[in-house]
């Protein structure tokens, strides 16, 4: 446009109307800050240091300490929804302090352990809220002769095992791979890893913990009850309270394990491998998990038949010969290491666990994730039906299929022992991802949508199960100020608890029951709020 045709005088007011809102904008933020800072020093046990602990939007730090650990680049836009103000507390005053600041100038908070939340739920909201960042949060307490952890929520798996490594060869604890992940929302969603078939969930493992409730009391597992105990070991981070830290039961492994991996294509007769390790794998002994994972690699589709066992790689290849004779497993396919090492071999130069100590994952990008859960096998012409329909579209490109087996040990804890109620029944989990870059990624979504409805007859049913830590924002009604009604919340609820929603939602009233605690899909109080 040229300067002649600019219509300076009508444009003016408008464009100072904007100055005047902008200016406005940071002036009520800034005081904002300053009545917040105020607040937290009157009320911290150490209000000498609380201001360096406290980042607003014009704090030169604010925005690297936010991106830091967000780990799906979808939520860390422009458009994204930031919080007012960033709280990273050094210890339990300074989240009671946060607690009580928020309730007063009425902002939400959400708690934030590793950035993995996969609905970036623990750092967004459309309404004011600050975000607790327990990033400075994260000492780890090894007790090799009772077999215990003490672990502080703002610590990630990856920190939690190399502490568990440097003590012990012989013990582990069950939990996921990726070592990025925070302890705090892996346990309050169950998590699980390549042991749970043999010892269960991360959760199932918790035996103690202390949480801050939404008055800023400080309660242990006896202090809380056994009711608020069994909400946090799965019912869903940011719905309760915050857990500061908990108490692990560590678990015995071998000295030596053996991981394992057999990659097929569909031209080496992947589908008819597939159709039958869903006969196979939830049945194998505990010792083994043996996963499948599906993706498009050049012009076909791959499959690779991974896994962990534990113990040596003779009983291993005895084992898969007698029970799954088609895969083919030998020696080469093999490697006997630790425990540790078997998790992460050809993950980090050099294989140095001094990498599990950076809280960065190496590759960030966008992603969305979906998950099912299969209680009888898919027809084997359902897999062939798969690989021309999707893996030749455009989204199909950049997406992956994991298939999951369960059984073992998590056919024998009951349902209810837990707020994670996917136990017995279930044959294995599927997880369905694509990843890319913000340009296309629409179509991305469009396919992973379109994969997800397809597979709707093959899956549970009455509810289609799916898996809390994979929160999925297409599921329900999701209202974005967090006063979920009941009616709105059961249609993700029973989903992800089944049955068990309903008391984790009479927990809820009893512990929380003005809402405070709460993002888009928490567990809602049917009190009023």
């Amino acid at each position: 446009m040229k300067f002649s045709q600019f219509n300076y005088h009508s444009s003016f007011p408008l464009l100072f109307a904007i100055f005047l809102a902008f200016s406005w904008l940071m002036r009520a933020e800034a005081q904002t800050h300053e009545q917040f800072l105020h607040c937290l020093s009157h009320h911290s046990n150490d209000s000498s240091s609380i201001s360096k602990l406290v980042y607003s939007r014009n704090n030169c730090s604010y925005s690297s300490i936010l991106e830091s650990s967000i780990q799906n680049l979808r939520f860390d836009t422009a458009a994204t929804p930031k919080p007012l103000l960033i709280v990273t507390p050094f210890h339990a005053s300074h989240i009671q302090a946060t607690i009580y600041c928020s309730k007063s100038h009425g902002l939400q908070i959400r708690t934030r352990s590793g950035g993995h939340d996969y609905e970036g739920l623990s750092y967004v909201s459309e309404v004011p809220f600050v975000l607790i960042d327990l990033v400075n949060l994260r000492s780890i307490d090894i007790d090799v002769e009772n077999g215990v952890a003490w672990v502080q929520s703002g610590a990630t798996l990856g920190e939690l095992y190399y502490r568990i490594s440097e003590k012990t060869r012989t013990l582990a604890f069950p939990a996921g791979t990726c070592p990025t992940i925070g302890v705090g929302g892996h346990l309050s969603g169950g998590g699980y890893g390549l042991l749970f078939r043999k010892y269960g969930l991360a959760a199932d493992n918790v035996i103690d913990a202390h949480v801050i409730n939404a008055d800023g009391r400080i309660l242990d597992r006896k202090s809380m009850g056994e009711d608020l105990f069994w909400a946090i070991r799965g019912g869903s981070g940011g719905s309760f309270g915050i857990v500061l830290d908990w108490k692990l039961k560590l678990v015995p492994v071998p000295p030596t394990v053996t991981i394992f991996s057999v990659t097929k294509t569909i031209e080496q007769n992947a589908t008819q491998l597939i159709h039958r390790w869903q006969y196979i794998a939830h049945k194998l002994p505990k010792d083994i998990i043996l996963i499948v994972f599906i993706s498009k690699v050049n012009e076909t589709v791959e499959t690779s038949f991974t896994g962990m066992f534990l113990g040596p790689v003779n009983k291993l290849i005895w084992l898969t010969g007698t029970r799954f004779p088609e895969l083919g497993l030998t020696k080469q396919d093999c490697i006997e290491t630790s425990w540790i090492q078997g998790l992460y071999t050809g993950q980090f130069p050099n294989n140095n666990l001094e990498n599990l100590l950076n809280r960065t994952a190496a590759n960030k990008s966008w992603f969305k994730i979906k998950s099912d859960y299969v209680k009888e096998p898919i027809p084997e012409s359902v897999f062939e039906e798969i690989w021309p329909k999707y893996f030749n579209e455009e989204g199909g490109r950049y997406g992956s299929i994991y298939l999951i087996p369960y059984g073992g040990k998590m056919d024998e804890i009951p349902g209810t022992a837990t707020p994670f109620s996917h136990r017995a029944g279930n044959m294995y989990k599927i997880i369905y991802t694509v990843g890319g870059q913000e340009d296309g990624f629409q179509s991305y979504l469009n396919w992973i949508r379109r994969f997800y409805d397809d597979m709707t007859p093959y899956v549970s049913k009455s509810p289609r199960e799916a898996y809390v830590n994979y929160r999925d924002l297409d599921i329900g009604v999701n209202n974005r100020s967090g006063n979920t009604s009941y009616a709105e919340a059961s249609i993700w609820g029973l989903k992800y608890f089944k049955n068990n929603f309903r008391r984790l939602v009479s927990v809820k009233t009893l512990v929380d029951p003005q809402n405070f605690f709460k993002h888009e899909q928490s567990i809602p109080s049917l009190s009023p709020s």
